[in-house]
């Protein structure tokens, strides 16, 4: 049953209401771009963080006008997570719109056992070592064995921990002290992960939707 009220005005929003496609794996190995959040809401049940929130301020002809920037991750703490920032003259809808954003830029993350120390077959960390970029902020995120948890700053652990990554070692650089920077490279670092295992024209399909 789709949203409550929601019209589809996509492909992939049309095919989602009438169940032909009925998983987020099915959607976005569709090729289809991610256009309505409520394609999300439809397939996922999701948890939001919000990781951070600025007051930016600038000056214009009529004077000094104030915004808030906010940082929030979402994820179903099952292999799904997204990443986006907001801003708006109000903390709540800068909040509202930053979590719309993060549900056009859902992805899978690569789960599996990736520690030589570990079984094969679990999903309790990530299949190999990955890395991403954010300004100056470099995040890698590399496979741990099974109970050893996340070793990892809260940010990034807020992260992995609403992607249903449960162990993982992680290195950063950079100027950490920036949240926004900071999460963006550990949710680039998963999507790095992730693409790396899917076809070219696919990839540059979901890059399209995010940037």
């Amino acid at each position: 049953m789709s949203r409550r009220g929601w019209e589809p005005r996509t492909r992939l929003g049309k095919l989602v209401a009438e169940e032909e496609i009925t998983t987020m794996e099915d959607a976005l190995n569709s090729g289809l771009p991610l256009k309505e959040p409520e394609i999300t809401d439809q397939l996922l049940s999701l948890e939001d963080e919000v990781l951070d929130i600025n007051m930016v301020q600038r000056m214009t002809d009529s004077g000094r006008r104030v915004k808030f920037r906010c940082v929030v991750v979402i994820g179903d703490r099952n292999g799904y997570v997204g990443y986006a920032e907001g801003r708006d003259d109000q903390v709540g809808s800068a909040i509202q719109k930053a979590i719309e954003v993060a549900k056009l830029n859902i992805i899978s993350v690569d789960r599996g056992s990736g520690s030589w120390e570990d079984r094969a077959g679990g999903v309790n960390s990530l299949t190999r070592r990955t890395e991403g970029k954010a300004g100056s902020v470099t995040v890698e995120v590399i496979p741990a064995p099974q109970g050893l948890g996340l070793a990892a700053a809260e940010t990034v652990r807020h992260i992995l921990e609403l992607a249903g990554v449960q162990d993982a070692w992680t290195k950063s650089n950079g100027n950490t002290r920036t949240t926004v920077n900071l999460a963006k490279a550990t949710y680039n670092a998963l999507r790095n992960g992730s693409q790396s295992r899917m076809p070219q024209r696919a990839r540059e399909k979901r890059r399209e939707v995010v940037e």
